[in-house]
């Protein structure tokens, strides 16, 4: 899987557990949010690597 689509799925991740932390106030969402938002940095970090290995 390439790092746009691991993107996609960590954000979709994220949307789905804020939803259950912010509507539903299940406290154990929000670590498994904030966890994905770690992996959409860790993931953003490393495809503007790879936009600038394909630029040069």
């Amino acid at each position: 899987m390439n790092t746009v689509e691991q993107l996609k799925q960590a954000f979709e991740q994220f949307l789905e557990e804020n939803q259950k932390f912010v509507e539903k106030g299940n406290k154990a969402a929000a670590g498994r949010a904030r966890k994905a938002l770690m992996e959409i940095a860790k993931l953003a970090k490393a495809r503007r690597a790879e936009i600038l290995e394909e630029k040069k």
